[in-house]
């Protein structure tokens, strides 16, 4: 079977992003895809496994592009400084990326290898941030834990448009963190 010029995973994994970002993951379909990548469907089984496949490659990459947000963000600061840049570049992370991010929301296989290991980067840079504040192993991954509950839970509810009234949302968000981190520090 002769595979399309130009046609490989990484150019499948763009077009089902592009698709999730602008339609919802729910229409990532390899229906969908063949049709964006003009291709019959049985074509992409060159390139990936299934929609499974298709979904896990998907929550590695957000996980991936998350962590590097973060990193950018916090270059050159420290302390609180960091954590709120992290949190911010999370949630604009999301903010543009929302497809991409719904297919790292969902998780398909926590337990596969590529997943875990994104998962566990995330996880690591945070509690790097979290040096200056001297924690125990124990009390920094529950501020990891409670800190990725914030961003995420704020994200998520940005996306389904939960934010209705005419309030500066990042105002809302720096506030939020602030509360947080503060909390934490004092703890």
């Amino acid at each position: 079977m002769a595979i399309r010029q130009g046609l490989d995973s990484e150019t499948v994994l763009l077009a089902a992003i592009e698709i999730a970002d602008q339609q919802g993951i729910e229409f990532v379909t390899l229906a969908a895809l063949a049709a964006k990548l003009n291709v019959k469907t049985p074509s992409l089984y060159n390139h990936i496994k299934g929609l499974p496949d298709l979904r896990k490659l998907m929550s590695q990459r957000s996980l991936q592009q998350i962590r590097e947000a973060m990193v950018e963000a916090v270059l050159g600061k420290s302390g609180e400084d960091a954590l709120l840049a992290a949190g911010f570049a999370y949630v604009n992370f999301v903010r543009k990326q929302p497809g991409l991010y719904d297919a790292m929301a969902a998780l398909p296989d926590l337990e596969d290898p590529q997943v875990k290991e994104a998962s566990t980067q995330v996880v690591m840079f945070i509690l790097r941030l979290l040096e200056p504040y001297h924690l125990s192993e124990e009390d920094a991954l529950h501020v990891v834990r409670g800190f990725r509950s914030i961003v995420h839970g704020f994200a998520s509810l940005e996306m389904k448009n939960g934010f209705r009234m005419n309030l500066e949302r990042d105002e809302s968000l720096r506030r939020l963190l602030t509360t947080y981190l503060r909390g934490m520090a004092k703890g």
